[in-house]
């Protein structure tokens, strides 16, 4: 997994060894959408001179996929990313159900939750800029904060190294926070750039250019 989807999970606050990350119960809000087709085409990472091949591809039928390239000269292997959209006013969220990522990353179940839930929630706030499109991702110091201090009903497990916060409630509830809460990070985790590119074409001058470099 290259460093760009890395911070991608980052943003949907699943750090791989999932030290710190926090998670939601119910989804946010009812108006759960599939597709948001401003979504549709190739976003690469805003760093031009970062050696990272990831790319994330919306279809047109506005499936997501995480491109990977597995080895060098190697062609792009296509991950669905199974994430939803919200719409609330000005403001526009991913949601993504933790079951949907088997297979992605491996997660455990919520921290220190009993009994397990069948599933829970992972929520990020995204902006359009013209042709760039910023992730924030959650704040979970925060959001343990607003835990603590009886602000929002949940739990907080803290260590040296961890931080795993869930956040109870149900759909309206989450929605309430979002709306009321101060929890996602001020300046956007991640910047994607769209790229003119299709797949097929971004495949090979990704290609071109590592072969280029090993000369």
């Amino acid at each position: 997994m290259t460093r760009f989807h890395i911070a991608i999970l980052a943003v949907l606050a699943l750090s791989l060894g999932s030290c710190v990350e926090t998670r939601f119960e119910s989804q946010l809000g009812d108006n759960i959408q599939t597709c948001d087709a401003r979504w549709k085409g190739l976003w690469i990472g805003s760093d031009a001179d970062a050696d990272d091949d990831g790319a994330i591809f919306v279809d047109a039928e506005c499936r997501t996929f995480m491109l990977d390239q597995t080895e060098k000269l190697g062609p792009l292997k296509q991950i669905p990313l199974p994430i939803n959209f919200v719409h609330d006013g000005r403001d526009d969220y991913l949601v993504i159900a933790d079951n949907n990522l088997k297979g992605l990353v491996d997660l455990p179940a919520p921290y220190s939750i009993d009994p397990k839930p069948e599933k829970s929630f992972f929520f990020a706030r995204y902006r359009f800029r013209g042709d760039r499109l910023e992730l924030s991702e959650v704040n979970s110091n925060r959001v343990a904060a607003l835990v603590i201090d009886e602000k929002l009903d949940g739990t907080v497990a803290k260590s040296a190294n961890e931080l795993h916060v869930y956040v109870r409630g149900d759909r309206q509830r989450m929605l309430e926070i979002v709306r009321r809460q101060h929890i996602f990070v001020d300046k956007p985790s991640t910047v994607l750039v769209r790229s003119k590119l299709d797949v097929a074409d971004y495949e090979s001058a990704l290609i071109k250019a590592q072969r280029g470099k090993s000369k």
